[in-house]
């Protein structure tokens, strides 16, 4: 019985064996793998990078908008100013010209 169980053993040690040094990776594989690995870290890294100076491109056209959007106001409160200021010339020449003419047509009469 002790045969039995002896040989049972060196079978199943045997059996671990063959399928510890059959199923693993060779080094050639895990060396392939690294590489893979290696491969994608750069492609994460790149990409990264790529979306920093993506996000760092946004933030300044922003700013330039928001300087431009400032600008454009400024401008648009400097031309609503001069409109208002030609038009109180123009009212001025108006009421000018009305006097101008009342005096010139009271100067006719005499």
């Amino acid at each position: 019985m002790k045969r039995k169980h002896l040989g049972l053993l060196m079978m199943a040690i045997l059996l671990g064996l063959v399928f510890m040094f059959s199923g693993g990776a060779t080094t050639c594989d895990l060396e392939k793998l690294q590489a893979q690995v290696n491969t994608v870290s750069q492609k994460v890294d790149q990409a990264l990078q790529e979306a920093q100076a993506a996000r760092a491109a946004a933030q300044s056209a922003r700013m330039d908008n928001a300087r431009d959007a400032e600008r454009i106001s400024q401008a648009a409160a400097k031309a609503d100013n001069a409109a208002a200021r030609a038009e109180a010339a123009a009212k001025m020449a108006e009421d000018n010209a009305k006097k101008t003419e009342a005096i010139f047509q009271k100067s006719m009469k005499k």
